[in-house]
């Protein structure tokens, strides 16, 4: 049985991510958000907890007893970033799946990339199991079509299916053990 807590759980990746995991017997999910009410779904195998990552006690309280922690947020990232490390090593959690963006390595950093990047840089110099993803632009096409690149590589694609993310992700929550400790970007072959 796996305990996968899910930040931002009302997002769109969030709540196409609790519909692949909806009904598995081995996966117990807590949905944490800032307000209830915009959650879309709630799985039978599910609980609810209201907080906001900013909020350190809440959070802790929240990550204790999980095995996987997926964050899917935005705002302060970099400051999330490192309420989840504090809390997870707090509570001795250790594998962390988090949803950056496409093009944070680059030179000159685009402004509006730092938080992203500043994330990114505080996951990577923790000693938790993370993966750290870099999607392309999101698309709603129903299909289910997707490469990665590592960091280092040049990045590829300009978009990638929220589908198509949202199965990534849902793999690595069933093999925590894959894509430990690496960034990874993810886009539509030839896109």
């Amino acid at each position: 049985m796996k305990n996968v807590l899910v930040l931002g759980a009302s997002g769109s990746i969030a709540t196409e991510v609790i519909g692949l995991l909806d009904n598995k017997p081995d996966i117990n999910l807590t949905l944490f958000v800032r307000n209830a009410g915009r959650l879309r779904q709630q799985p039978a195998n599910a609980r609810v907890v209201e907080g906001d990552v900013l909020n350190y006690n809440q959070l802790k309280d929240a990550v204790a007893g999980q095995d996987i922690v997926y964050a899917n947020l935005s705002g302060d990232l970099e400051r999330m970033a490192q309420n989840i490390v504090k809390a997870m090593n707090e509570t001795g959690v250790k594998k962390v799946i988090f949803i950056s963006s496409i093009g944070i390595y680059e030179k000159p950093l685009k402004p509006v990339l730092k938080p992203y990047r500043g994330a990114a840089d505080v996951l990577e110099t923790s000693n938790l199991d993370y993966t750290i993803l870099r999607p392309a632009w999101f698309t709603g096409e129903d299909e289910v079509d997707y490469e990665i690149t590592h960091k280092g590589e040049a990045e590829r694609g300009s978009v990638i299916s929220q589908k198509s993310l949202a199965t990534f992700i849902t793999k690595v929550i069933e093999s925590p053990e894959k894509y430990a400790r690496e960034s990874l970007g993810i886009n539509k072959p030839g896109s």
